[in-house]
Formats: C-alpha cells, sequence, structure tokens
C-alpha cells in the first residue's frame, strides 16, 4: 500500500485507527491532541482536528472533559472494512429491534444526556454540541435524545442548569457585603473557568430561564438589600458584576478555540506578532507603549479578573455609605 496517496489526514486516521485496532492504543487511553498530531506529522491544525473528526465520527475516540480525547469503549464494526468474500452474509435485521439493540435507550436518561453534552463542551466547546454528536457519544440514535429534550436550546439550558448545580453557595455566608460579593464572583468565575462554554452560553439582554443560577442572583440581592440598597438600583450592581465576571470569561473559550486552530498558546502567539509589533512602535507615534514594550508586561487572566472585581467593589462602596 502507497502511504503516500490520498488527503494526509486520512493517513493520519489511518495510522491511528491502526493503533486502537491493534490494542496499541487500549480503551481509555489518551490518542494524540491537535498539537501533538502537527508535531508529529508535520500537518497543519486543520489537518490535525479533520484527523480526530474523523476518528470521532467512526466512534473509536471520544472526549473526556479535564482529560482530553481517548480511545472508545466501545467501537463500532465499520462496513467495507473487510473484502466482501470474507465477509459472513448476514440475516435480514428484524424490523423491531431486539432487547440487546434497545437496551442503550431504554437506559437513557436526561441526566445522562446532559452529562454527556457538557463532557463534549468542556472538551470541544459549544459549537461541538449537536443531537447527533450527543447521541453518538451514547450510543444511542438522535431521535432518542427527543423524547427528553425538545432541541438544542432546550439541551443547553439543561446543561447550564446543571453545571450551576454543581457549585452550591455556603449555608453560612461571611458577614460584610463585601466579603459576600468576593465570594460569589469568585464562584462564578471558577465555574466559567471550568465550563469555558458556560460563559457564552449565557445571555444579559435576554436571560435563560435557569433554576441553577437563580440562588447566585437571590445571594446578591439579599447581600444589597441587607445593606440598604433599594432593589432596583441592587439588580443593576448585581447585573454589573455578573456582566464583568462574564464578559472577562469569555475569553477563555475563545484562547481554547485559537490555541486548537493555530496550535500555540498565547505567549506563543504574542512571540509570532512580535516583529510587527516592534515596527509599529519604531515610528515613535506611541512612546508610551514602546516604554511598556520594553519593561515587559506579566499578563495573566485570572489576575486581570482579581484586579477588576476589586476595583468594580471599591466603586460600589460609595452606594452603600462605605469608602472604597
Amino acid at each position: 500500500m502507497n502511504q503516500g496517496r490520498g488527503p494526509r489526514y486520512s493517513r493520519i486516521v489511518a495510522e491511528l485507527r491502526q493503533r486502537i485496532e491493534t490494542g496499541e492504543l487500549a480503551p481509555g487511553d489518551r490518542v494524540p491532541s491537535t498539537r501533538e498530531i502537527t508535531r508529529q506529522w508535520n500537518v497543519a491544525m486543520a489537518t490535525a482536528t479533520k484527523a480526530l473528526t474523523e476518528l470521532r465520527r467512526e466512534g473509536l475516540v471520544r472526549a473526556v472533559p479535564g482529560v482530553g480525547t481517548v480511545v472508545a469503549e466501545r467501537r463500532p464494526v465499520r462496513t467495507g472494512r473487510p473484502p466482501a468474500a470474507a465477509r459472513p452474509v448476514a440475516p435480514p435485521a428484524p424490523a423491531v429491534p431486539t432487547r440487546r439493540d434497545s437496551a442503550p435507550e431504554q437506559a437513557l436518561t436526561l441526566g445522562r444526556i446532559v452529562a454527556a453534552a457538557i463532557a463534549v463542551a468542556d472538551v470541544e466547546g459549544l459549537a461541538s454540541v449537536s443531537m447527533r454528536r450527543v447521541a453518538a457519544g451514547l450510543g444511542v440514535s438522535t431521535m432518542a435524545l427527543y423524547r427528553h429534550v425538545a432541541d438544542k436550546d432546550d439541551l443547553v439550558t439543561r446543561m447550564t442548569d446543571a453545571a450551576f448545580a454543581q457549585w452550591p453557595l455556603p449555608e453560612s455566608p461571611p458577614e460584610g457585603w463585601r466579603e459576600r460579593l468576593t465570594l460569589v464572583a469568585r464562584m462564578l468565575w471558577d465555574m466559567f473557568r471550568r465550563h469555558p462554554w458556560l460563559a457564552p452560553a449565557l445571555s444579559v439582554t435576554r436571560p435563560q430561564p435557569v433554576a441553577g443560577a437563580m440562588p447566585y442572583t437571590e445571594w446578591v440581592l439579599a447581600t444589597l438589600d441587607r445593606s440598604g440598597l433599594d432593589l432596583p438600583t441592587a439588580l443593576s450592581v448585581h447585573l454589573t458584576l455578573f456582566n464583568y465576571i462574564r464578559g472577562t470569561a469569555v475569553n477563555v473559550e475563545m484562547e481554547a478555540e485559537a490555541e486548537a486552530l493555530t496550535g500555540m498558546d498565547n505567549e506563543e502567539w504574542m512571540d509570532t506578532q512580535e516583529p510587527a509589533l516592534q515596527a509599529i512602535l519604531a515610528t515613535d507615534r506611541f512612546p508610551t507603549l514602546e516604554r511598556l514594550a520594553t519593561g515587559g508586561y506579566d499578563f495573566d487572566l485570572d489576575a486581570l479578573f482579581e484586579f477588576g472585581l476589586q476595583r468594580i467593589l471599591d466603586g460600589m462602596a460609595p452606594l452603600l455609605g462605605e469608602a472604597p
């Protein structure tokens, strides 16, 4: 067989498929990430992404949050792989599914669907979540999902609800308003960090009726109410704080997508922009920026969030009759 023929991504798929079928990569083992594929096979990020997408389509691999892409436990038999003469002639499929065939769908629950969708979104982003994609990961038909969720919008709402439910607020809150708002803000930030898709899924102008998120709103409003702030102003404070956290967290998924496409983290990407930046600064039109570039700046999104959070709380202090 001439390995030099065919698209490059198909040759990568063929090699990884063989490693899976021979047991070199066992169920649960991590397969090379897109970045590792670009380095091992010397291909572009788009080619690496296409190779992993094809392996997922075949059911050979699946995404696991916090781990990456791993070999799937169950690998479906692909039609057309053995020669026609070597394939046994199977009897016609029965019109009604057997008990074994229908077992996965009989065991299907809303909780399993939502958990599977969150697992896909955590690793691959919200755009990768589809009814078909989630059904394939669960080993059921796409139509089986519609007995539990109305459509993708309904699924995303339930995913959001489940994500918030994983982060319950403490039963014994701290005393001061600033301490309470700091606590809830940091919990939201950690939640958005854990689920990068969650911030883009939420809306300030068209808020979704998510029961799991209501305790956070209630926490902030009650905190400000007991501190003497009228409720309309308290809601404005809540929306301002929430929109700051969400707006900063949107960068988490954007950065993850950019890294997947380019194969470079933000520091590596900034290094590639250095010559162009220096050429602009060499015009002497931006002396203050030039001084900053010379001294350097250690960009850290978590530190930036914390800095902004404290400044916002400082600005709220006069509303509550306190000095910043």
